[in-house]
């Protein structure tokens, strides 16, 4: 089996397959306009690309490296956040300015259903660890959406802080973290009381947020201060566990998308001001080394095949 990264290029509207072993671009090919986020089936057989200034998603055959459809709507405007279920079936997508959640059909790629959050610019997609939940944080109005995936209907909206936008959830499916934009800091919060458990200070402007796959690490890409939080998430403090930044590491110029192997020993950040991606080694948590890649990187995911 081969490994690539696939990575967006937001300035020059291309996505580069990489190869994770020789590190060699073994193809790039035109996307629509701006391309901004990015995620594979669960069979590595397909990838969405959600190109925002072209309000549209660009369909990929993972065997041949093309784009084979193009899927579009009247309501996109600045699609962004993805998010596809386990079983395929089934791929949500946040529109920041329609603030709007589309579920398509993976399988006929046709938008089944629109759902208005009615808040400001929702732009991400979370799964809880049994898929029955999905978080959107809502940018402009500092809270986070609840959505009930098994109805597709909105459970509740909740405050978090200002300029919400990394999220995700503990592989434990106990807590959700949140990276808050505007108040440069990290809240994990519990599931069930959607009270916050933990406030932890990060670097400035934090934008994304990933777990590695066993849940030991959260890895944070602040995008102004141009380094990355490494938060260990049960760390072990004067006979308690909490999650704790133990270590922020200096990355590229503008750090976003950020993705990890699948076995967790390897994390990649795109940087999009030096177009570059830092390869972090999670057993020492330094950069190990860097590649060069096109101009803006920003989303990234991880491909087996």
């Amino acid at each position: 089996m081969n490994s690539y990264l696939v990575v967006l290029h937001k300035d020059e509207d291309t996505v580069s397959f990489i190869d994770v072993k020789t590190r060699d671009t073994v193809k790039t090919i035109e996307t629509d306009y701006n391309p901004h986020e990015v995620v594979i089936t669960p069979d590595g057989k397909k990838t969405y690309i959600a190109c925002s200034l072209g309000n549209k998603l660009n369909v990929i055959d993972n065997e041949t490296f093309e784009v084979t459809d193009v899927i579009e709507h009247p309501d996109f405007d600045f699609p962004h956040g993805l998010g596809i279920t386990s079983d395929g079936k089934k791929l949500y997508v946040a529109s920041t300015y329609s603030e709007k959640v589309f579920v398509i059909n993976v399988a006929t790629e046709e938008v089944e259903k629109v759902i208005p959050t009615n808040q400001t610019y929702s732009h991400m997609i979370a799964f809880s660890p049994d898929e029955k939940v999905a978080y959107i944080p809502n940018i402009g109005s500092n809270n986070i959406t609840v959505l009930n995936t098994e109805t597709d209907e909105i459970i509740t909206h909740f405050p978090v802080g200002k300029g919400p936008e990394g999220i995700a959830v503990h592989p434990n499916g106990k807590h959700l973290y949140v990276a808050n934009q505007d108040d440069n800091n990290l809240l994990v919060i519990d599931r069930e009381t959607l009270k916050v458990d933990y406030k932890r200070r990060i670097g400035a402007v934090p934008v994304r947020l990933v777990f590695s796959p066993d849940g030991k690490y959260a890895l944070i890409p602040n995008r102004e201060s141009g380094d990355l939080s490494i938060i260990e998430t049960e760390h072990e403090l004067k006979g308690e566990k909490r999650p704790w930044e133990i270590k922020r590491i200096q990355v590229g110029v503008w750090p976003g998308g950020t993705v990890f192997n699948r076995e967790g020993t390897y994390a990649y950040v795109a940087n999009n001001k030096t177009n570059d991606i830092s390869i972090i080694n999670m057993s020492t948590l330094k950069v190990e080394e860097t590649i060069d890649v096109g101009i803006h990187p920003d989303g990234i995911a991880f491909l087996t095949k």
